[in-house]
């Protein structure tokens, strides 16, 4: 008889956690897999791996794996499978008993072995990760593909606003770029997201302006030149690719992206349904630089409704009676008018697109805004006289100036008499409505009570219908405000631009993020006697505080400084901003201590 082994006293060793660490390596590889893919199974996957943790036992085969919970036919096939496949490869060695599976330390040794020799089996890999591609016609391709096109323009700037890349991209993708589908809450701007996390898209400044990556330039060159590519194949070719039975519904497809010069120059028509390749349905390079005022950009005379905007608070709070009395004087005289948060003013008109209602959906689709260049400010006597108490006056003034609209108005509302109460006298109210008319430049009206503010507003709405009724709408970006002029109306032009609604009032946002040289501006008006026209002349001559400070350290005395900005010229009359406040602006930033 052979000597028995001594008998070994003290501690266990601790048992490995799974005794069947390759059915578990192989059920978290077919796991992480499924996951990759997006499929359910992957689910499955994890309740049998959860189920095989539990279980303390070694297994011989797969089909033993049957008694436990979530092991069906099909998941036992495959890891029999991978167990035979690993049986060739590496032999049955050491087992414990006959069929046995290996050992838990012959199996780290086998592993350390593979690892050391770089010979990993292709079952314990991870898998790579594939590129990301946008999938043909979604809102990242129609996204990558519209910066891509705008960069080869020569002379482009580089990057693109959020309204103009929507308008845009809009004809590339199927999905829609501002109204989400229905029963769903994401638009085709969604996967905006996925491309700046994917580092092919980035975001700067504040609007925000997107512009392409490295990475996200190369894949749009790819893309683009995949388009090119399928451009040049004839349809016939592509057709004849397709089966049979698919040739009639192939003739049945128009492409309706493509304009009647456009495929009358081309003598070819592409679908818009092909979902061979890569690429896209769109316009050439070519084309390019000359869409940028295509017709979806536009409202046609007779496509479109005026409609005067409500700011919510003038029907909600306060003097409720008051407020629902303007509503209903507005509804008796017959003026369609939307009720809405307005970021600045009160009153403000927009060109509704006519939208024909889609059969089998409650609703009509949003049709596009673009806001007309009149807005009103509304100002009781004694919501102006608090309004100058608290500062809100000039700020509001201000914000007026800087929305982007032409022609702004003052709409004060009651008579001498009710401001013989009020905390600040009849004589200072009188002087801020004339200076913000003279000074300002707004357009003031005087009304006595709400129903004639109900009956100016009246007048406002049915000629503004009137003076746009024939006008093409062309809608333009706020940051281009500049370039168009501002007496188009007194002109009678057939065609004006105008800024989209969603744009105004994202950029008429009060408590936005600023630049340096907005909020530089507004330092400087809080110092009295310093109004909007001064603070601008001073900004034109110092955009920045860092600037100001330089130019008073370039100086050689203190009187040379206190006098830097006396002779800076402002507003119409290009006066002189005078001794007195330049001294206070060089105390309020070179002096430590109080004011003299």
């Amino acid at each position: 008889m052979p000597a028995s082994e001594p008998v070994r006293f003290g501690r266990k060793r601790a048992l490995p956690s799974c005794p069947n660490p390759l059915f578990l390596q192989w059920l978290t590889d077919l796991r992480d897999e499924a996951k990759e893919k997006g499929l359910k199974i992957q689910y499955t996957y994890q309740k049998a791996i959860n189920s095989l943790n539990k279980y303390p036992l070694p297994l011989k085969n797969a089909k033993e794996a049957k008694i436990l919970q979530n092991f069906g036919d099909g998941i036992c096939k495959i890891l029999d499978d991978k167990l035979q496949r690993h049986y060739r490869q590496n032999g049955k060695k050491q087992m414990a008993r006959a069929g046995c599976a290996p050992s838990w330390p012959n199996i780290q040794q086998q592993q350390q072995q593979q690892q050391q020799s770089g010979s990993f089996q292709k079952g314990t890999k991870k898998k790579k990760k594939r590129e990301y591609i946008p999938q043909q016609r979604s809102g990242g391709y129609a996204v990558l593909l519209t910066l891509y096109r705008q960069q080869q323009i020569p002379g482009s700037k580089g990057y693109m606003f959020k309204m103009e890349l929507q308008s845009e991209a809009q004809p590339l993708c199927d999905k829609s770029f501002s109204v989400p589908d229905l029963g769903s809450k994401y638009t085709a701007w969604s996967s905006v997201s996925t491309l700046i996390q994917k580092n092919l898209l980035i975001k700067t400044h504040n609007p925000a302006r997107y512009s392409l990556t490295d990475e996200g330039l190369a894949l749009a060159e790819r893309l683009e030149s995949v388009e090119k590519e399928r451009r040049n194949v004839p349809v016939e070719v592509r057709r004849g690719a397709a089966a049979p039975e698919d040739e009639e519904e192939e003739d049945a497809v128009v492409d309706l992206t493509a304009s009647d010069e456009e495929s009358s120059s081309s003598g070819e028509t592409l679908s818009s349904g092909d979902a061979g390749g890569l690429p896209l349905p769109g316009k050439t390079q070519a084309t390019m630089t000359t869409s940028r005022k295509p017709n979806r950009d536009c409202l046609l005379p007779g496509t479109y409704d005026v409609i005067l905007c409500v700011d919510f608070i003038e029907t909600t709070g306060g003097s409720h009676y008051r407020k629902q009395e303007l509503v209903k004087e507005l509804q008796r005289n017959g003026v369609g008018f939307d009720v809405r948060k307005l970021n600045v003013g009160d009153f403000l008109w927009v060109a509704r697109e006519k939208v024909a209602p889609v059969p089998g959906q409650l609703r009509a689709p949003a049709g596009r805004e673009l806001v007309l260049d009149y807005i009103i400010e509304r100002k009781r006597m004694d919501d102006l006289c608090g309004s100058i108490i608290d500062g809100r006056f000039r700020e509001q003034k201000f914000r007026l100036k800087r929305c982007g609209l032409r022609r702004p108005i003052y709409l004060v509302e009651g008579s001498s008499s009710s401001a013989a109460h009020l905390s600040l006298p009849e004589a200072t109210l009188q002087q801020a409505i004339v200076n913000t008319q003279v000074v300002d430049g707004f357009f003031v009206k005087r009304v006595q009570d709400v129903r004639e503010s109900a009956a100016y507003l009246t007048v406002m709405t049915r000629y503004l219908s009137k003076l746009y009724q024939n006008r093409t709408l062309v809608c333009r970006s706020r940051e281009l405000e500049g370039d168009v002029p501002s007496d188009e109306e007194e002109r009678g032009n057939p065609s004006c631009s105008l800024i989209s609604f969603a744009e105004f009032n994202h950029g008429a946002v009060k408590n936005k993020c600023q630049t340096v040289r907005e909020v530089f501006a507004r330092q400087l008006m809080q110092i009295s006697g310093l109004s909007g026209d001064k603070a601008a002349a001073i900004l034109e001559q110092y955009g920045t505080p860092h600037s100001l400070l330089a130019a008073y350290e370039k100086c050689g005395s203190e009187s040379e400084k206190e006098k830097l900005l006396s002779c800076i010229r402002y507003g119409k009359l290009k006066r002189n901003l005078g001794p007195a406040l330049s001294r206070t602006v060089y105390q309020l930033y070179c002096t430590p201590g109080a004011l003299t």
